[in-house]
């Protein structure tokens, strides 16, 4: 099996124990069928995830009215959802990475990335790099998501403690400092934990500070845009609350998101064992597995499949008997947290 450079013709050869021939498990009819992609369905997708931000913060402007008894919830609930669309603003992110969202080369590389990428502080060029590594080195020395999941199993209050950090607001801010600190150019672009600090000799303040804009003004522009349109709303608080469900729940949605795909999977270069599908029902569809994100194990059989196709590919590989039984989302948090407390 192989896969392509981003941006090339040029395959690459991925490790031995990884090169399953995909013309063994589907018919070159059925490859066609599946990677075949679609600009109507990529604005849909975005439109339905951009719908459900604005009908959410409305539903928050609405509650903020609300005896503090009905308030409460209703926000809890908001922020939920909240901080579940900002991850299917980065699947959709992560799919226009793999020129599968639309169709059309420019609507991935250049469209997605204002309405997708920019909004949740991040680029679609650079996380394509960074998650093509990702890709040819699954679960090996040099997989660049490999310390998102590094140290687990850990102990159930180990587990609590990190879901803790997340809820609190810690992992989001120090996110968004991290993230300054890349746009200035201090340390190495990265979407993990893998900090690696660049080299800074010779540069001076004005360095700092022409990266940092030429790296984030994008971003900047998105955010006054929808700062403004809140404002005109009359609610620019709004524009607080779409923020704040970034910093929180937003990290802990994704950490449980990056468990589910491979933590505590087998050390071994096979897709199949060290990338994980999940069952997901409707609760974990509007917050940790947006956009059929839990059916991974496909997604890496053949990353040029458009997620709206990732449930079909399951349903053949499972016909084929290629996939073992999914488990759900309760079963990854028992095997992550598994380990005897010290």
């Amino acid at each position: 099996m192989t896969a392509m450079v981003p941006d090339s013709a040029t395959p690459l050869e991925m490790p031995a124990a990884t090169r399953r021939k995909v013309t063994d498990l589907f018919t070159r009819d059925e490859i066609k069928m599946l990677t075949e992609r679609s600009d109507a369905m990529g604005f849909a997708s975005i439109t339905f995830t951009w719908g459900a931000i604005v009908a959410t913060l409305a539903m928050l402007a609405w509650a903020a009215t609300q005896p503090l008894l009905l308030a409460i919830p209703l926000f809890m609930a908001g922020f939920t959802v909240l901080g579940g669309r900002h991850l299917a603003l980065a699947i959709l992110m992560h799919e226009a990475s793999h020129g599968t969202l639309f169709k059309t080369k420019w609507l991935n590389d250049t469209f997605a990335d204002w309405v997708c990428a920019k909004p949740i502080w991040n680029d679609v060029q650079k996380y394509k790099v960074h998650h093509f590594a990702h890709h040819t080195r699954t679960g090996q020395e040099g997989d660049t998501d490999l310390s998102l999941v590094a140290g687990l199993p850990c102990s159930r209050a180990s587990l609590w403690r990190k879901f803790a950090r997340d809820l609190s607001g810690y992992t989001g801010l120090k996110f968004l400092f991290g993230r300054l600190l890349m746009d200035a150019g201090v340390i190495k672009w990265t979407v993990s934990n893998d900090i690696q600090r660049l080299p800074q000799e010779g540069r001076h303040g004005y360095d700092y500070a022409r990266d940092l804009f030429a790296n984030s003004w994008r971003t900047g522009l998105v955010h006054l845009l929808l700062f403004s349109l809140a404002l005109a709303a009359g609610h620019a608080w709004l524009y607080g609350a779409f923020v704040l469900s970034y910093i929180t729940p937003f990290p802990l949605i994704l950490r449980i998101r990056s468990m589910a795909e491979h933590a505590c999977t087998e050390p071994s270069a096979d897709m199949f064992l060290n990338t994980r599908t999940t069952r997901a029902g409707l609760l974990a569809r509007m917050t940790v597995a947006p956009h059929r994100v839990n059916y991974h194990i496909e997604h890496h059989v053949m990353a040029s499949v458009p997620f709206w196709k990732l449930k079909r590919m399951h349903r053949m590989l499972r016909e084929r008997n290629a996939l073992p039984p999914a488990p759900d989302y309760r079963d990854v948090l028992r095997l992550v947290s598994a380990k005897p407390a010290a």
